[in-house]
């Protein structure tokens, strides 16, 4: 296992930090531009952000379905219909999808996650209404052939037996089951096994003429564009569709924390070992001080466990800390990976990050590089048109606002270390394990 000394891998970290610091600024500039919001007489909502500096242009058409409207009956069943919209329509096949999307410089793909599904587009700026005719026609017009079902459904099927023989998403996937049971986050966007070879052309047109209705669906275009031309044209593409409003989200209660261990036989070198729990919403009070202890335990090269457990001890190949922002309570996941034999050791040195970080404040140091990394990385992230308008579609779809991100940064800055062990105590005091280990030779 390769090891660095703490003070290389500190270096590193506040190496990496220093450059993050200095592009911010430059980030920051690439994501300004006034952001419109319009909504349609039927009721879609239109997002423009104009921004000249780039002869680029990128879409997000979002809607909202995805696994937090499966059951496990549907499970996948979003992500499915995405990959279908893509795949032909009643005026071109899914070659001549691709080709006219290549003329224009840029791609078109459409997938489905928690708590939204996005149809995602990138051209020259000169080809911006020919692009925004091809998604509204992905979108409006899917033909659903059986053939393509077919093809679609077997390639998800062999996606999914292969996330069985991969360790760490056998072990994800058991975390995600125990954690959160019959709640639509209990299971990945590609679905079950079992639901997905059931799914026929019925069930995807029944899906899609459910969730694909005006009060449900936001556009949001960012680039070289000029909003009052957008607007007319989305009105023009989009402004027939009968007013709508999708179904309610599956809002079935995840189980109750509990500090259960499990573990899962999978081929491999490593083992992988996971402990996870549930975490805030995007609205509740503890996100930011919740983020920000996430980025202290495994946030880049200066976090906990890269420093404790991978460079001073020695224990880890891989290890991060990661929790998504969900709409309603999602997830926590610290992950390690390791040598089979050092197994019992590394797991136990993960909990005793776990449990350090409740008990014992963080300093100040460590809080200013911590939010420093979580604020620049959500800076650099958002410098292309596409994430730009990844962001300000999938925020309003998720309900909080294309606001929200300044918001939420001011509430990252206020964050004290009270809050991060408040945070602490509240979301790691039980947590459950997940262990993928090879098999006994």
């Amino acid at each position: 296992m390769r090891r660095r000394s703490v003070a290389a891998t500190l270096a590193v970290g506040f190496a990496a930090l220093g450059f993050l610091a200095t592009m911010v600024a430059g980030a920051e500039g690439a994501t300004g531009g006034e952001v419109t919001r319009t909504r349609l007489p039927n009721g879609m909502t239109v997002l423009v952000r104009e921004n000249p500096t780039a002869p680029v242009v990128a879409m997000s058409l979002m809607v909202r379905m995805g696994t937090r409207w499966e059951t496990r009956a549907s499970a996948g069943l979003s992500n499915f219909l995405q990959l279908m919209v893509v795949r032909g329509t009643t005026n071109r096949d899914g070659t001549e999808i691709v080709n006219a999307a290549d003329r224009m410089g840029g791609s078109i793909d459409a997938y489905a996650d928690a708590d939204y599904a996005e149809v995602a587009a990138t051209a020259l700026s000169r080809f911006w209404a020919d692009m925004l005719d091809l998604v509204a026609d992905v979108a409006l017009r899917p033909s659903l052939e059986a053939g393509t079902i077919q093809a679609v459904r077997d390639f998800l099927a062999r996606q999914i037996r292969n996330r069985a023989d991969k360790p760490y998403d056998a072990a994800f996937d058991a975390m995600l089951a125990r954690t959160f049971g019959d709640n639509p986050y209990g299971w990945d966007a590609l679905g079950l096994k079992e639901s997905v070879e059931r799914m026929d052309r019925a069930a995807l047109l029944a899906h899609y003429r459910r969730h694909y209705v005006p009060g449900g669906m936001v556009l949001a275009v960012s680039g070289k564009v000029k909003r009052e031309d957008v607007i007319a044209r989305a009105q023009r593409l989009f402004g027939a569709l009968s007013p709508g409003e999708p179904p309610a989200p599956n809002t079935a209660p995840p189980p109750k924390p509990a500090a259960d261990r499990l573990v899962v036989t999978v081929p491999g070198a490593q083992s992988q070992i996971l402990m996870g729990g549930l975490a805030p919403s995007l609205t509740d009070a503890d996100l930011a001080a919740m983020k920000v202890m996430t980025t202290v335990l495994g946030g880049g090269l200066a976090s906990r466990f890269f420093s404790e457990l991978r460079d001073k001890q020695g224990l880890a190949y891989t290890t991060a800390a990661r929790e998504p922002l969900r709409v309603t309570p999602g997830y926590f996941l610290a992950l390690l990976g390791t040598a089979p034999a050092n197994q019992e050791k590394a797991e136990a040195a993960l909990r005793e990050q776990l449990e350090r970080i409740q008990k014992q404040p963080v300093s100040d140091e460590e809080l200013r590089v911590a939010k420093a990394y979580l604020l620049g990385t959500l800076a650099m992230d958002r410098r292309t048109h596409a994430r730009q308008a990844w962001y300000l579609a999938s925020l309003v779809t998720e309900g909080v606002g294309y606001e929200f991100l300044e918001r939420y940064q001011a509430q990252v800055r206020a964050v004290t270390p009270a809050n991060v062990q408040h945070a602490a105590g509240k979301y790691l005091a039980t947590l459950r394990t997940v262990v993928a280990e090879p098999p006994s030779k």
